[in-house]
């Protein structure tokens, strides 16, 4: 028979949870009979009683829930690695535990990886989001799909089922500063979308901040595209160019005697013109030298502190 481990990143959610497991364990009765399951609870260093709601769910479920506790906080994608090595099942679904995500579409999941799709992505159709967090969520997804990931489906995607061949795959990688649940898109296999409504979150606040958000593009951005880097070549050249055509104007209105004492104005904006450029390319150049510092120093992305398997 299938298992099914379902991996749920935690971070301040000790109202969510009792409810969020309330829900998953009412599904179980729309998967076909005999199907296992296993959940996969992780809290990543949240300083409330997330770790102790926890706890609870995995006294109340012996056998079925395991436990991870990290001893601070890495971020929902280091959290969901760490949930994804201990998984056991013949597949895995990743889901927030705030229910913004419907626990009712994973057996419409499971049914396609049972007729052998390897990767199943929920598709959100409509977001219940202001209108601030709607629009960053369709510039970030439009760019990295645009210049990253093509086969990205329109909307992204933070709501997945994958086979567990997927699973040992992304583990091995061991990557750092990316987004985990991209990197199995990158593998390059078929998948199927079930598309779905997000829902509004209805107990505690997200804290999802936008500097966090700031930090999942910029580390997608660089983990899945070269473009920045190009950008830095044409626009270097573009300058040179320019620069050039320039200095040829220089020598011939010097030659004819047509120059003229004034150009400090000229001067000053070209100046300004070429230290900020030179200084956004260092700053790109920078983004992608220091995480492959990081990749070589080989620090793990997480400290599990507590394991209760």
């Amino acid at each position: 028979m299938a298992k099914l481990s379902v991996i749920i990143p935690c971070y301040y959610n000790e109202a969510n949870i009792p409810v969020t497991m309330g829900q998953m364990l009412d599904n179980e009765a729309l998967f076909p009979e005999g199907t296992e399951f296993e959940y996969v609870l992780i809290d990543d260093g949240s300083k409330d009683g997330t770790y102790r709601a926890l706890m609870q769910c995995y006294n109340d479920h012996p056998g079925k829930v395991r436990v991870l506790k990290l001893a601070t906080n890495v971020g929902s994608y280091n959290a969901i690695q760490a949930g994804m090595q201990y998984a056991t099942g013949n597949c895995c679904t990743v889901i927030s535990a705030d229910l913004q995500d419907p626990p009712e579409i994973i057996p419409r999941m499971f049914e396609y990886w049972e007729k052998g799709i390897k990767l199943v992505i929920a598709n959100r159709q409509k977001r219940n989001d202001s209108w601030g967090e709607s629009l960053f969520s369709r510039l970030f997804q439009g760019a990295i799909r645009r210049y990253g990931l093509k086969n990205l489906p329109k909307g992204g995607y933070d709501f997945v089922l994958f086979d567990d061949r997927l699973r040992q795959e992304v583990v091995k990688m061991h990557e750092k500063n990316t987004n985990v649940l991209y990197l199995l898109l990158w593998l390059g296999y078929d998948y199927v979308n079930s598309p779905y409504e997000r829902r509004r979150r209805e107990i505690g606040k997200s804290r999802w901040t936008l500097a966090k958000k700031v930090k999942l593009f910029i580390d997608s951005f660089v983990a899945f595209s070269y473009v920045p880097i190009r950008m830095i070549s044409v626009t270097g050249l573009i300058l040179g160019v320019l620069t050039f055509a320039y200095a040829v104007f220089l020598i011939g209105v010097k030659v004819f005697g047509n120059i003229q004492v004034e150009g400090w104005t000229t001067t000053m904006v070209i100046i300004a013109l070429l230290g900020s450029f030179q200084m956004i390319a260092l700053g790109i150049i920078g983004e992608y030298v220091w995480r492959t510092l990081d990749a070589t120093r080989q620090r793990p992305n997480f400290i599990i502190e507590k394991e209760h398997l």
